[in-house]
Formats: C-alpha cells, sequence, structure tokens
C-alpha cells in the first residue's frame, strides 16, 4: 500500500477515482477549516496525485467565490471526479457558493446541482481577492443545464447528478455519425401530478469549448457558470406513468454505460417494485428490462470491459449479471445482515479477471470498512481471440 496524498492543517480527502492509463488518483480535497469556513458541498475541490511523485499534488479545478470570475474556473464545489476512458478530460458533480450564499428569491439562480467537465486547457489563473481562492491547471465548465421551478410535465430538470461517460469512444447516433464525447447523467423533472422523479439524460459535448452567445461560461454573480456552446442536452426515459416511476434513489447508484456506448444501465423497479437493472439507448427509446430477479440489485454497479456483464450485489451476495440474458450469477455466499457486502461500487479491473467491492468486518472490537476482491470464474469470462 502506497500513500499518494495526505490532507493538512485539518482538510480532508476523499472519493477518489482512478487513471485509466497511467498512475494517478483524482479525489475530493476539503478546505482546511476556519471559524468561516468549513467543509461543504459548495466548499471543495479536485485533486490529482501522481503515484510517481507522492506527496504532491496537482489542482484540477480553479475556485473563484468573488468577481470578477475568471473563464474555467468555478466559484464552489466540485465531486466525485471521474477521468474519461481516455484519461483526457475528468467529469464531477457541482454545487455552487457564490449562489448559495445569496438570500432566497429574486430574479437570480438557485444552487442547484449540476454535473460538470474539467478539460486540458489551463492553466487557469484567478485574482486573490478572496482568501479561498486558487489556480487550476485544467480548465473547468459545467455541461447541464437546470431550471428554478421545472414545468411540470416538460424535460426541465432541477438537479444534474449521477453522471457517466457514455462508452470508450462516445456513441453512434442513430444518424450514423459518431458522437465523441457524451455524459449520461441522471436528471430530476417534475411529473404532470407534482412529484420530483429522477430520469435518465443526456449531454453530448463539444470538442472546443468555447461560450455560447450571451451565456458566460464563468456566469455571475446571479447566474451559474453556463455550458459551452454545442452542449446537446437530452431526455431518454419517460416513466411517470409507470407503477413504480423513476429512477431509485436507493441503492444510491451513478449511470454507467456499455464500453461499446449503446446501452445506458440504471436501476429501476419493476411492476412488482424489485429494484432492477435496466438500459436504454443513448438515441432514446423504449428502456429495456436486464433482469426479473426475486429481490433488489441492492448496490451501484459497473461494467465488465467486455461489456458482457454488470457486477453488483443482490441479496447480501456479489453477483454478475449476464446483460444478453438477463442472467444473475451468485459468487460469494449469502452473508449476514451484519456483514453483508456494502451497497457501494463492485468495480471491474482492467483485465475483467475479477472485482472489487466493500464490506464491513469486526477487528478488535471496531467495525471497519475493508476492501475484498473476488474471482469471475473462468467459465463466465469471453474467450480471448487468437
Amino acid at each position: 500500500m502506497q500513500c499518494l496524498y495526505e490532507a493538512s492543517g485539518g482538510a480532508g480527502c476523499g472519493v477518489a477515482t482512478y487513471h485509466p492509463r497511467e498512475p494517478k488518483a483524482v479525489f475530493i480535497l476539503g478546505p482546511e477549516p476556519s471559524a468561516d469556513w468549513t467543509y461543504g458541498f459548495s466548499r471543495r475541490r479536485g485533486v490529482i496525485a501522481d503515484a510517481r511523485h507522492p506527496g504532491a499534488a496537482q489542482s484540477l479545478d480553479a475556485m473563484n467565490y468573488a468577481p470578477p470570475f475568471a473563464p474555467g474556473a468555478l466559484r464552489g464545489g466540485s465531486h466525485v471526479h471521474v477521468f474519461s476512458p481516455d484519461g483526457q478530460w475528468v467529469s464531477f458533480t457541482y454545487d455552487d457558493e457564490v449562489l448559495a450564499r445569496l438570500p432566497e428569491g429574486g430574479m437570480r439562480d438557485a444552487n442547484q446541482r449540476n454535473v460538470g467537465i474539467a478539460v486540458p486547457a489551463g492553466p487557469v489563473r484567478v485574482n486573490r481577492n478572496h482568501p479561498r481562492n486558487n489556480d487550476g491547471d485544467y480548465f473547468s465548465v459545467l455541461v447541464t443545464r437546470t431550471v428554478n421551478h421545472p414545468k411540470p410535465g416538460s424535460d426541465e430538470i432541477n438537479r444534474a447528478c449521477e453522471e457517466g461517460w457514455v462508452g470508450a469512444a462516445g456513441y453512434v447516433r442513430a444518424d450514423g455519425s459518431r458522437q465523441k464525447r457524451a455524459l449520461a447523467f441522471q436528471g430530476t423533472v417534475i411529473a404532470p401530478d407534482g412529484r420530483e422523479l429522477a430520469e435518465v439524460y443526456i449531454v453530448d459535448l463539444p470538442e472546443e469549448i468555447v461560450a455560447a452567445p450571451g451565456a458566460p461560461l464563468e456566469g455571475t454573480e446571479s447566474t451559474r457558470p453556463a455550458p459551452p456552446a454545442g452542449a446537446r442536452q437530452r431526455r431518454l426515459t419517460f416513466t411517470a406513468a409507470r407503477s413504480h416511476p423513476g429512477i431509485v434513489a436507493s441503492p444510491r447508484h451513478w449511470l454507467r454505460v456499455s464500453p461499446d456506448g449503446t446501452q445506458i444501465a440504471f436501476l429501476m423497479k419493476d411492476d412488482e417494485g424489485v429494484v432492477q437493472l435496466w438500459t436504454v439507448s443513448p438515441n432514446g427509446g423504449e428502456p429495456r428490462q436486464v433482469t426479473r430477479n426475486a429481490t433488489d440489485i441492492s448496490s451501484a454497479f459497473t461494467w465488465s470491459p467486455d461489456g458482457r456483464w454488470i457486477a453488483h450485489t443482490m441479496d447480501r451476495s456479489v453477483c454478475v449479471t449476464e446483460v444478453a440474458t438477463g442472467r444473475s450469477v451468485r459468487l460469494t455466499a449469502q452473508a449476514p445482515e451484519t456483514a453483508a457486502p456494502l451497497p457501494l461500487a463492485c468495480v471491474f479491473s482492467p483485465d475483467g479477471a475479477r472485482f472489487a467491492y466493500m464490506q464491513q468486518v469486526e477487528t478488535q472490537g471496531a467495525s471497519l470498512t475493508q476492501l475484498f476482491v473476488v474471482a469471475l470464474p473462468d467459465e463466465l469470462r469471453t474467450p480471448v481471440a487468437p
């Protein structure tokens, strides 16, 4: 085990994800707390640590908490940073500190969770008129658009979150052309009856990050940063008429997309109220129910590199589901309630031979979260072509 970075001054760090090709991790770094500035959703940032240079940290996103705001800088907190499959871009969710400090009401944007990206077009330098401002090595923008009060029954959303990169190289549009980069995410709509529902959305990303006319990337004192020109946000699922509508909130999960970019996976209840795996195309259409199990899928999940399996927990066991057939295979014995696998992500290794999950373990009178690895049996692996 190697320590890549250790926070100091009372700051904390966590939620690390790894680069797909290089020995780097990106993670949240909270602020060094003071009487007037403590950790919060809108007070955190992304940092990259390199295993080749342990102890050093590269600031992912610039933070600019007071005007004038700089294009490419954020004004709040970024969270759950994930490298794109090629390792070039980073996605994250975001909350805005500038808007969070404003009084309620009036002609201003509400502080709502959104999805952003950081691209290697930095560095971004910011002024020093706020003690918590910092420079960043990447150029960061928001790519989703929320509204304060979505119209019931419309495609407007008041929250964007739990995103996932679409495909190892994007996806093929209905017209046969390729969209190189896109993010699937959960968007919260208002159903015709007034209920809030999470639905599957996608945003196609432009290759060049430039401001749209009249919409500053950096935002203003009363508006959040605007998506760049060419960012196209679309709704993919329409579940309000179902007996159990919407993506489930529990277990919390991030949308994950097949390596070939054809299937966006999510969790939704079936007509009997059981949480099942479903997929939908990035081009839209009817969602497909993958599993028809008697018990709930109980965790976040990931795809195997060959796109054949999805790893998850279910019925206090670690399982894989074959996406083409919906067949679920139990890989660990059913555990007692107190020692069941945690409802967090089951993550495949790059070679698809095994995956990692977490579980509570009693050690010397304390219950500690530990990391476990289970192998995918040989008979379930896709043969490698000669």
